[in-house]
């Protein structure tokens, strides 16, 4: 992996947030018998030795490290050893394009994207595609919540900042549903 700045990586990696269906890696220090990778449930938790099932889902991976050390507190006389959680796939960050575009479908990109990029990933707009009112169905919790786009613009000759600014050119979460009409 190249060497990118510090900070970014840093930043990037204490922002995401764990999935349904993510692999990770979890390591006690000097305790071997504790390294384990394990996947995501469905249902957004994980087992893990001497601690039993935990929720994950939604958690930053400091804060699973943090559920995981309260968790082994119990078994331990003095301090709990370092406990370290990494993401080694982030296959759970996955979303859905429909409507018009030329490969709707569902998308595992690995890593968090806009929806100009989601619609890439879509083989881009179909013909007669109306890329002015663009929808993204967000569901959070047991919540939906419709988001409009209006990515028109970037399409034409001539693009500026304002245009850019004014696409609303929004992150895609987990779960969301993209549909160009």
């Amino acid at each position: 992996m190249a060497a990118t700045g510090g900070a970014t990586a840093t930043s990037a990696a204490s922002t995401y947030r764990i999935n349904a269906g993510d692999e990770l890696e979890i390591y006690v220090w000097g305790e071997e018998r504790l390294q384990r990778k394990v996947k995501v449930l469905p249902d957004g938790t994980m087992a893990f030795p001497l601690v039993g099932q935990i929720k994950v889902q939604g958690f930053l991976p400091s804060e699973v490290e943090a559920l995981i050390t309260n968790g082994l507190s119990a078994q331990y006389v003095g301090a709990v050893p370092q406990v370290t959680v990494s993401v080694v796939a982030a296959a759970g960050m996955q979303f859905s394009v429909m409507g018009r575009v030329k490969s709707p479908g569902t998308f595992s990109p690995g890593r968090y994207i806009n929806v100009l990029e989601a619609l890439s990933m879509a083989g881009g707009p179909a013909e007669f595609a109306n890329l002015d009112n663009v929808l993204i169905i967000r569901k959070s919790n047991e919540q939906l919540t419709t988001l409009n786009v209006r990515l028109a613009p970037l399409f034409k000759t001539g693009v500026d900042e304002k245009d850019v600014a004014r696409a609303n050119i929004l992150r895609i979460e987990t779960g969301d549903t993209v549909i160009v009409r």
